[in-house]
């Protein structure tokens, strides 16, 4: 199976948006097992009670660097788009094009829709 990190938004001005960035991040990672992958998705891990909390800055920057150390390992970075590309999406992206690794945007309305090779 191919190593993929998902890169999909988290965090939301409101709780309902937040719950409904967790449930399409769920998705995406339901999406990259029935692609035949192997999905990382960092913010799912660590934002969870007694791990870390994304509403606070120093823990959503520790959860962004540990799940960039994961990273470095992937195959594909895989971008959901169908939420918008936030902040920290689009530091994911500058790392995967940093380490030459290929990145691929994904709609789970429209599918693959186009590939970045770095």
């Amino acid at each position: 199976m191919k190593r993929v990190v998902i890169e999909s938004p988290l965090n939301a001005p409101t709780p309902e948006g937040f719950e409904a960035n967790r449930q399409y991040a769920r998705a995406c990672a339901r999406d990259c097992l029935h692609r035949g992958e192997s999905p990382y998705a960092s913010h799912l891990f660590f934002d969870q009670p007694g791990i870390l909390d994304d509403t606070k800055p120093e823990e959503r920057e520790l959860g962004i660097k540990a799940g960039f150390a994961w990273g470095e390992a992937a195959e594909l970075v895989a971008v959901y788009v169908d939420r918008g590309i936030s902040g920290g999406m689009q530091r994911g992206i500058a790392r995967a094009k940093d380490a030459k690794q290929p990145v691929e945007y994904r709609s789970l309305i429209y599918g693959t829709l186009g590939i970045d090779h770095g």
